[in-house]
């Protein structure tokens, strides 16, 4: 193929509280690549560090054309991402995806969502974030032999999403490792319902019922030390007007759901008046995922 490809993949936050490495949900801003066939290697658009070889975008292409039987050949990469590092809304993920789907459409190939997906889950290690970027909307998801499985539904369009990231991560090995090695029963069907209950809450938009179901019992008691200003904005957050308040994926972003454009916009004021260096967004649901196009 000759020209550029550009492709646009969605941010994503996974867990939605309840949903612990099984939901997935895809937000209205995204990260962009584009990619021309070079005659060496070039990648413009981030830290000068991230622009060898070892590059996730570049990684991941190369992976896809060994899976794939393609033959690998050297690009400029331009990438235009202002998804926060600090971890929580799918940075990595949209790495993955695009070096993926790169290879495809450089190749003259149709996009296939189910081979791009069960590959980077591979690469990511885990699907919560990836089938969310791959396929748009609220994903549920499982790994089942070499295949990712998963299920989609679209978010109700009254539901806004208020995403705050703090100037510092919370590595995710130290977020895994804060998890308690054993789960009680009693707490794994607690879950199950919760889970289920937040799924069907947030595709009727039922914002009582997403207060009502979205208290987890698995992750977020145990990362939430690890974030210093979590316990001050999860209050800030429901006393303006939140229904629910959650650590995005094991953080440090933060993402407190409300109902409507009023009361997030209340929300995105009163954290960001708390904490004046907050990365804050107000997002919606995005049904699209990953989005490939060439131009000459």
């Amino acid at each position: 193929m000759g020209g550029t490809v550009h492709v646009s993949v969605p941010a994503t936050s996974a867990n939605l509280g309840v949903g612990f490495d099984v939901l997935g949900l895809a937000l209205d801003y995204a990260a962009e690549f584009a990619f021309v066939p070079a005659e060496t290697l070039k990648i413009d658009g981030c830290a000068p560090e991230l622009t060898g070889e070892d590059n996730l975008v570049w990684t991941s292409y190369l992976r896809a054309c060994k899976e794939f039987g393609l033959r690998a050949q050297p690009l400029h990469i331009t990438e235009s991402c202002t998804i926060p590092p600090a971890g929580g809304l799918g940075s990595s993920s949209t790495c993955v995806v695009a070096g993926i789907a790169a290879a495809q459409a450089l190749a003259d190939l149709p996009l296939d969502r189910e081979r791009t997906l069960s590959l980077a889950t591979v690469i990511e290690g885990h699907p919560d974030n990836v089938a969310p970027a791959v396929m748009g909307g609220l994903v549920s998801s499982y790994v089942e032999g070499h295949s990712t499985v998963t299920t989609r539904w679209v978010v109700a369009d009254n539901l806004r999403f208020v995403c705050m990231a703090p100037p510092y991560r919370v590595l995710t090995r130290d977020a895994r490792r804060a998890l308690p090695a054993m789960v009680p029963t009693g707490t794994v069907s607690w879950q199950v319902g919760r889970c289920l209950a937040m799924v069907s809450a947030m595709a009727k938009g039922d914002a009582d019922a997403i207060r009502a179901c979205c208290h987890d019992r698995i992750h977020e008691p145990y990362r939430a030390p690890l974030i210093p200003d979590y316990q001050m904005l999860h209050d800030v957050a429901h006393k303006n007007g939140a229904c629910t308040f959650l650590i995005s994926g094991s953080g440090a972003t933060m993402l407190a759901i409300a109902d409507g454009d009023e009361r997030a916009a209340n929300v995105a004021r009163a954290v960001s008046e708390a904490m004046p260096k907050l990365w804050v967004r107000i997002l919606r649901a995005s049904e699209h995922g990953m989005t490939v196009r060439a131009t000459q």
